[in-house]
C-alpha cells in the first residue's frame, strides 16, 4: 500500500464476502402475533364484558303493590269548589268547614256541608247538612245530620209552574243523575204550604212522584 494514496486501502478489502442481513426469526414472530393479535383483543374485550356484567348490581324486583290506604291523602278547610258545563254555566256549588278525600273509595267527607245546583231549567236547590259525602264525580250526595234540601219554585220544561219543595231529615241520599231523592229514614217534606211527614222516602224529580212508607201523616193548608 503506497502513502501517497489514501485510498490504497480499499485493495485489502475482500469484495466478493457476503453482506450480512437482518435474521428472520424476528420477523416470522411478529408475523404470527399480528395474525392472533384480534383474537387476543376480542378474548380481552369478553374477559372486560363479563366482569362489567358481574360488577353490575342486578335489577330490583318489582315490589308488590301496595293496597290502598283507607286513610285521607289529602284534606281542605274553608274552601269553596265550583262545577260549570260546556258552555261556562256554573252548575254546581260545594263549600264546607273541611273535606277529606279517601282514596279507597273515591270519595269525599264534608263538614258543615252547604252544596248550591243549578237544574237544566235554571231552578237553584240547595242543600246543607253537618256531614255530606259525595261520590269522585260529584253526582251523589249522602246528607246527615240536620239535613235540608230547598228547591225553589218555578217552572218545569213544559212551563208548567212548580211549587217550592223542602225535604227535612237526619239522612238524605241525593242522585242528580237522574234527579232523585231517598231516604230510609223519617222526613218531612214542605210543597207549597203543604206538609207531609212519611218514615220513608223515594222522591224522583223528572215526574214530581214521590213515594212514602211507613207511618204518613199530612197536613194540607186550606186553599
Amino acid at each position: 500500500m503506497s502513502t501517497s494514496d489514501p485510498l490504497d486501502f480499499f485493495d485489502d478489502v475482500d469484495q466478493t464476502a457476503a453482506v450480512p442481513r437482518a435474521p428472520r426469526r424476528k420477523r416470522h414472530l411478529w408475523d404470527r402475533f399480528s395474525i392472533y393479535l384480534p383474537v387476543l383483543l376480542m378474548g380481552m374485550l369478553a374477559l372486560a364484558s363479563y366482569w362489567l356484567l358481574r360488577a353490575t348490581p342486578a335489577p330490583l324486583s318489582a315490589e308488590p303493590e301496595r293496597p290502598v290506604s283507607s286513610e285521607p291523602d289529602y284534606f281542605m278547610r274553608r274552601f269553596s269548589v265550583k262545577a260549570f258545563d260546556a258552555k261556562g254555566t256554573l252548575k254546581t256549588e260545594v263549600t264546607g268547614a273541611e273535606a277529606r278525600h279517601y282514596p279507597a273509595s273515591d270519595k269525599v267527607e264534608i263538614d258543615n256541608a252547604r252544596i248550591r245546583h243549578i237544574s237544566e231549567q235554571g231552578l237553584p236547590t240547595l242543600a246543607t247538612a253537618r256531614l255530606v259525602t259525595t261520590n269522585g264525580d260529584n253526582t251523589e250526595f249522602v246528607l246527615e245530620g240536620n239535613a235540608v234540601i230547598v228547591r225553589e219554585a218555578g217552572t218545569d220544561t213544559t212551563g208548567k209552574p212548580q211549587p217550592r219543595l223542602e225535604f227535612r231529615g237526619e239522612f238524605l241520599h241525593v242522585f242528580l243523575e237522574p234527579d232523585r231523592i231517598v231516604s230510609d229514614r223519617p222526613v218531612t217534606l214542605f210543597r207549597g204550604t203543604d206538609r207531609l211527614l212519611a218514615d220513608t222516602l223515594d222522591y224522583t224529580g223528572a215526574d214530581q212522584v214521590a213515594l212514602f212508607k211507613g207511618r204518613v201523616k199530612v197536613q194540607l193548608a186550606p186553599r
